[in-house]
């Protein structure tokens, strides 16, 4: 792995990890963008597999998107053209022509490569996987507000339940009581893991309305490229499903992939079908 800083127009920084061919041209490259409260590092082990299955002569890249791990904050006028701007300039400092999106990262994806259309930087190939985009409300986002307002009174037992809860409709952990499940995610909120959490919360409130509010950005999916690769897990939110249905109609000549063992966090967890089906598609 090679890390490196990427600096930004306006003045800010994100911390870039190249994984296989380091020298890789900018048609064997591929750019991982993250999701909502995950670092790079998190990343690391399906990287590492992507850059493996892709061979000799790949490399993968992710960065830390602003806000988390080595990267500068969010700007004060944040939006999504912040995240925009900083796909472009790791493009600028990689070379890359491939995209890959994962959760709120494909929302980043799929906006910067629709504002990427007819020009240089529109990429070879673009997949993304359990793309967080809402699509004329196929993401229910009623829980968003509360868990802003959580977040901005400190109460990090009801902002984790509300997140839990709202990120994950339908599932056992929903179901639970949020009074009894703010208490529970009190208790463990000071593990490992969950104090990562506790520190990308302000800015996973600040990400989630970017990516979710439809009328902060004229949106025409059918402008990007036809070899467009929606992917979604089988055991993913039926949200993701619906979402990545209404993607694929929007786009002719897309696939529409459903990941047979898949599940939301199956690229950071470097799920095999998963890598082998992304690897295959990038070398296609």
């Amino acid at each position: 792995m090679i890390e490196r800083e990427v600096p930004t127009p306006d003045g800010g920084k994100l911390a870039l990890y190249s994984y296989g061919s380091v020298d890789a041209p900018g048609e064997r490259r591929v750019v991982l963008i993250g999701g909502a409260f995950l670092t790079a590092l998190i990343y690391r082990p399906f990287s590492m597999a992507l850059s493996t299955g892709l061979g000799e002569g790949w490399a993968v890249d992710v960065y830390d998107r602003r806000g988390r791990g080595s990267s500068t904050e969010l700007p004060a006028n944040y939006s999504m053209a912040t995240e925009i701007a900083d796909v472009r300039s790791i493009m600028d400092a990689t070379g890359a022509r491939n995209l890959l999106g994962h959760s709120l990262g494909g929302s980043v994806a799929l906006n910067a490569v629709q504002e990427f259309a007819g020009t240089s930087y529109e990429p070879d190939k673009l997949a993304v996987y359990d793309a967080a985009v809402n699509i004329d409300g196929s993401v229910d986002t009623g829980w968003v507000d509360g868990f802003a307002q959580s977040v901005d009174s400190g109460n990090v037992g009801r902002a984790m339940a509300r997140l839990k809860r709202g990120m994950q409709p339908g599932t056992a952990l929903a179901r639970i009581p949020e009074p009894i499940l703010a208490g529970l995610m009190a208790l463990v909120s000071h593990t490992k893991v969950n104090k990562v959490l506790r520190g990308l919360m302000p800015t996973g409130v600040a990400e989630l309305k970017a990516a979710y509010d439809e009328s902060a950005r004229p949106r025409d999916y059918s402008v990007l490229p036809r070899s467009t690769r929606f992917m979604v897990g089988s055991k993913s939110p039926e949200y993701y499903k619906v979402t990545a249905e209404r993607l694929y109609a929007a786009v002719p000549g897309s696939t529409l992939v459903v990941s047979p063992k898949g599940f939301h966090g199956s690229i950071p967890a470097a799920v095999k079908e998963l890598v082998m089906d992304l690897s295959s598609y990038f070398k296609d």
